[in-house]
């Protein structure tokens, strides 16, 4: 994948070379049938909640404002529930068997949403105060518990072969994904750590549920244990080619963008691929990096540093390479991902779906 840089300084991920321009027109519709089809029932378990977390939930899905009223908000892109109906296809089902699972995994993801953005300290997600900041962390705490509990409920009432089966699945998915956010967070007080770490890490945080996604709706449509590994393959380094857009942009993104604070990763101390990569490539400006950062870990004024002092960060990154390597592993993940496609024996069209989808995660803007 190649990036070009606004004239703000921001990441703006390009088609990789080789590919056709995404075809932004086919992948809304994608993602928009995955928001229709999977809202209702999404909406309806939610409901299951004991008050007060039915209306915490629903404010942090976009449905409500903090005060109540009914709103319009961005309940994210979507791409979870769009790669389960597909998933479904691909095993020659409707899309419709894919429901349950489209909304198991999206129910998880928002779980480790609610618990990452209190871990973390942040205070946005989606252009709006995030729930801890809104209804307080106990709250952030047992709203994500209940989602996780309601997801393994929504498959498990299915009470088929095929709804164990996609549990099975699930639970490793989610297992997975906490042992990535204890790596990532553990990850944040090591001065430092290996490029094999790092994507061992975010493999386990964003590749083993995006992953299960895609599987899922397979498996529930009946497809066999090797039709769903392979599909797993595919979301697994699609959830890396993800993942390493997502950390250019945590230090390089637009905050119009992102809804995030300018160098959001470097404000947080993450080890993510851009730093790691750099920390690793030797040089005076990795060297330079190396030592500001195990500064940085030992200062008691980091939280009032200036703008000025990340964005010497941040250059210093880009200097030894960093962000180019970053961008050139989004592309590598991208096309092995690509590569699994070719393995299973589902339908074109769902196949040129799944490329497209996979087109527009490594090229998206924000």
């Amino acid at each position: 994948m190649s990036v070009s840089t606004g004239t703000r300084g921001e990441t703006v991920p390009t088609v990789p070379p080789g590919h056709p321009a995404v075809d932004t027109a086919d992948v809304s519709a994608l993602l928009e049938r995955g928001r229709t089809l999977s809202t209702p029932v999404l909406r309806a378990a939610v409901d299951r909640l004991a008050p007060p977390m039915d209306t915490v939930a629903a404010y942090h899905f976009g449905w409500i404002d903090a005060q109540g009223n009914p709103a319009d908000g961005d309940g994210g892109k979507a791409v979870r529930p769009a790669l389960a109906l597909l998933s479904a296809e691909a095993a020659g089902a409707a899309p419709e068997v894919g429901i349950p699972g489209a909304v198991a995994v999206e129910l998880v993801h928002n779980f480790s949403l609610l618990h990452d953005d209190l871990m973390d300290g942040d205070e946005q997600r989606r252009h709006r105060d995030t729930v801890w900041k809104v209804h307080g962390p106990a709250q952030a705490i047992l709203v994500g518990d209940a989602l996780f509990a309601l997801a393994n409920e929504i498959l498990l009432e299915l009470g088929t072969v095929e709804a164990g089966r996609a549990t099975r699945r699930l639970t490793t998915a989610s297992r997975k994904l906490i042992d990535g956010q204890a790596q990532d967070i553990s990850y944040e007080h090591r001065e430092r750590v290996t490029v094999e770490e790092c994507l061992e890490m975010e493999g386990n945080k964003t590749g083993a549920l995006l992953a299960c996604a895609v599987s899922i709706g397979a498996v529930l449509g009946g497809a066999d244990d090797r039709t769903a590994d392979k599909l797993e393959e595919y979301g697994y380094h699609l959830g890396l080619a993800f993942q390493a857009v997502d950390d250019l942009l945590g230090i390089w993104g637009d905050p119009e963008a992102t809804g995030k604070q300018t160098w959001s990763d470097l404000r947080q101390r993450k080890k993510s691929l851009p730093v790691v990569a750099a920390l690793a490539a030797g040089g005076p400006a990795s060297e330079r990096l190396g030592e500001l950062l195990a500064a940085d870990a030992k200062s008691n004024d980091f939280d009032t540093f200036s703008e000025e002092e990340f964005a010497t960060r941040a250059a210093l990154i880009e200097e030894a390479g960093g962000r180019e390597w970053t961008s050139q592993e989004a592309r590598r993940q991208h096309a092995i991902a690509i590569e699994a496609l070719n393995e299973v024996d589902m339908p074109a069209r769902v196949r040129d779906q799944l490329v497209a989808l996979a087109d527009f995660v490594v090229v998206r803007k924000r």
